[in-house]
């Protein structure tokens, strides 16, 4: 679910805000998650460096460069991401599925160990069988 940044965000759906920039520039996308839930929905753990799914209405490509701000339940910090888009799932798809993009997180030893945090956070859920937004 996307949300202007204006309004409060649901308890179980990660916030997501950009800004539209130049085409040659990327897009900056504000991502909050506010309970491990919706993080394990968005994570993607089968892209070699991991990666998210940000829900957005606005139009990419495969290959478009994204900065996302990832917030992490219960962690103060924002990380800043320089992400690519690695899929699409466009409106009104089948199945119900939330518009947006996967973000291919950058292989860098910083993201790296974001990487790490998140699915250390996540734990064994990441291996569970539960439907999530991620392909």
């Amino acid at each position: 679910m996307v949300e202007p940044a204006a309004q409060t965000p649901s308890a179980t759906a990660p916030t997501a805000t950009g800004t539209a920039a130049a085409a040659s520039r990327p897009s900056v996308v504000q991502l909050v998650f506010r309970e491990k839930a919706a993080l394990f929905a968005a994570y993607m753990p089968q892209l070699t460096d991991g990666g998210l799914f940000v829900p957005t209405p606005r139009e990419y490509r495969l290959g478009d460069d994204i900065y996302l701000l990832l917030s992490l339940p219960d962690d103060p910090q924002r990380y800043p991401v320089a992400g690519k888009v690695a899929w699409i799932t466009p409106a009104n798809v089948s199945g119900g599925r939330t518009q947006g993009v996967g973000v291919r997180f950058p292989g860098d030893e910083k993201t790296r160990i974001l990487r790490l945090k998140i699915e250390e956070m996540l734990g064994t859920s990441i291996s569970a069988n539960k439907p999530t937004q991620t392909i």
